[in-house]
């Protein structure tokens, strides 16, 4: 067994047969998102495609409030499963050998998950979904131990209360599957609940050593992912509208729209230094930093199941209203900003008129619902023009 190094993981070296589980430093040079990382979100996208698809559906045939509750199940599970194994690599990683076993057990989780996602989202059969995610815990769990085998003291008892946490509350899902469908809701944010809460608590004496730079671009990646969904959805509407010349004008603009708003989200996304922030809070800001982005994740997914939503009202393939489609795109769109700026954004604002663009370009992408067929071009000019604000209020102030 050798110590572990500081050196970047997975860039063209050796893999290590195994390495002792130690704490990386927070202030190792060029930190840097791993290739295996990078695999692992891509698996990702599995899911939260299965997850997209079965929002459009639900909410194609006016099945609001079954599609809201079906994807806010599926999403936290995807979510926190990913949160749990970025901020343990930002720790732990030694790309050795049984840490890449473990990770493509994870992985193997996420995909049992996704073959689950259709029966777990209309609530027939949860099975499937739970014994994928049961998978990505127990892997992270031995992660865990193993950290702790390799750690002393206070570091050690932190991630001892990290793996029995995570017992704890995978006993809780297992038991919550055995029960009466009536128990799911309640049953569902009293373990996410606990979830939520074993970070908070194995952490209280002892704050792992996660490093600033690689998680803001790791949750920087995965938020270009989500939106990646979005430009599918554009490609669908381009596709429709090739196919059926009769609703190319309808098709067109919320392709045009569509794409406005993904383009306008990333730069939004990426217009502060977030590396910097991170590095000076403590760790209850940055718990709920990280946390927060459950909504900024679900929306950037849900922009694009809403685009497709407005894609096949716009061809008379969906149950619903003008109306309701295009809220379907300009709720997550401004929930997207909202959360941004509440989470990310309004910490290198400099003065009221700055902190309020992105809430009042929220309001006014709100508004666009109303604009019937444009409601989706018009939110995505109104996102462009967030984006022009932005850059002439921040050139203002460096001048």
């Amino acid at each position: 067994m050798t110590e572990h190094t500081s050196t970047g993981a997975g860039h063209g070296r050796a893999v290590m047969p195994i390495i002792r589980m130690r704490a990386r430093s927070r202030d190792e040079d060029h930190r840097a998102s791993t290739p295996l990382e990078l695999f692992f979100d891509l698996c990702f996208v599995v899911a939260a495609a299965q997850a997209g698809v079965q929002l459009v559906h639900a909410v194609a045939e006016g099945h609001y409030a079954d599609g809201i509750a079906g994807y806010m199940f599926v999403f936290f599970a995807l979510w926190w499963a990913w949160v749990n194994f970025t901020w343990f690599a930002s720790a732990y990683d030694t790309d050795d050998v049984p840490y890449r076993i473990a990770t493509f057990v994870q992985i193997c989780g996420v995909l049992v998950f996704a073959a689950g996602i259709p029966d777990a989202f209309d609530g027939t059969d949860r099975t499937t979904a739970i014994v994928g995610y049961l998978i990505m815990r127990i892997a992270l769990t031995c992660q865990w131990l193993r950290a702790a085998s390799g750690e002393t003291g206070a570091a050690r008892t932190t991630a001892l209360q990290y793996a029995a946490g995570l017992v704890i509350v995978q006993a809780g899902w297992i038991v919550l599957l055995l029960m009466p469908a009536s128990a799911w809701i309640p049953g569902f944010f009293v373990l996410m609940i606990a979830e939520l809460a074993v970070p908070a608590i194995a952490e209280r004496n002892h704050q792992t050593p996660w490093h600033p730079h690689h998680i803001a671009e790791r949750y920087g990646l995965f938020t270009i992912i989500m939106l990646g969904e979005t430009i599918a959805a554009a490609t669908i509407a381009v596709q429709s509208g090739i196919r059926d010349f009769d609703a190319a004008d309808l098709l067109i603009p919320i392709a045009v729209g569509g794409v406005l708003i993904v383009f306008s989200a990333l730069w939004i996304y990426f217009a502060v230094p977030i590396h910097e922030y991170l590095a000076d809070q403590g760790n209850r800001a940055v718990l709920l930093w990280g946390y927060g982005h459950y909504f900024v994740f679900g929306s950037a997914a849900a922009i694009g199941a809403g685009i497709e939503v407005a894609v096949e009202e716009a061809v008379g393939e969906a149950h619903i209203s003008t109306f309701a489609a295009s809220a379907a795109v300009t709720i997550p769109a401004a929930m997207f900003l909202i959360f941004v700026w509440l989470m990310h954004s309004r910490h290198f604002k400099r003065d009221r008129i700055e902190q309020a663009v992105l809430p009042v370009s929220a309001i006014l992408v709100l508004a666009c619902t109303f604009a019937g067929h444009w409601a989706v071009p018009l939110a995505g000019l109104v996102a462009a023009g967030t984006v022009g604000v932005g850059v002439g209020l921040s050139t203002r102030s460096k001048s």
